[in-house]
């Protein structure tokens, strides 16, 4: 059975009844934190990242934590779960289901992005395949990945800067389902992780 790894979660922030945002300079030490322990993980770990590459593509580079990227999002639900079919980096096809779309509004531009759940897994945290006027360029090929933990309310934070490059991007021993073409963000989105520049 061929195990899909999408990446190392760093959390997610959204809550119910979410507290009091930090101040900006504690929410940007708390992620620079989180990226540090992710890359000591990452170098101390077999996988994902091959021995061989480690010194190449370890430490990880990232956009310069943005609280801008850090928005609200509702979750419209569908009636009832849609099957859909998500090709992935090898060509094959893995099952999910299409829980419904996430409306937020970021840089003054309305979007959305339909999240979804693997196929016939309980629906406890939400998997957003994305890729965004960045992609290829900045970031890597075909996409990054966020995970939302499922809430009671509907209400979501996106927090873009915890968008993470899918396990293809160190070896292509991995199999990464691919965003959509519903998932194509028309803007850049400068958050998250980047990828090394070649040379």
């Amino acid at each position: 059975m061929r195990r899909i790894l999408i990446g190392l979660l760093l959390g997610s922030f959204a809550a119910c009844n979410p507290p009091k945002p930090p101040a900006p300079e504690a929410y940007a030490e708390r992620l620079t934190q989180a990226r540090q322990e992710k890359d000591v993980q990452l170098k101390k770990e077999a996988e994902p990242v091959p021995a061989d590459l480690k010194d190449k593509l370890l430490p990880l580079v990232y956009y310069p934590v943005d609280e801008s990227y850090s928005v609200p999002a509702g979750l419209k639900t569908l009636e009832k779960f849609e099957p859909v079919d998500l090709v992935t980096s090898t060509g094959s096809v893995d099952k999910y289901e299409r829980v419904g779309h996430l409306e937020f509004t970021l840089k003054g531009q309305p979007l959305k992005l339909t999240a979804y759940v693997p196929a016939g897994q309980p629906v406890t945290r939400l998997f957003v395949p994305f890729s965004d006027d960045t992609s290829g360029h900045d970031t890597y090929t075909t996409g990054r990945y966020l995970d939302l933990d499922r809430t009671g309310s509907g209400i979501y934070q996106i927090d873009f800067n915890l968008a993470y490059n899918p396990y293809c991007y160190f070896s292509t021993k991995y199999i990464c389902p691919l965003p959509t073409q519903e998932n194509r963000l028309p803007i850049r989105i400068e958050a998250g992780e980047r990828v090394k520049a070649k040379g």
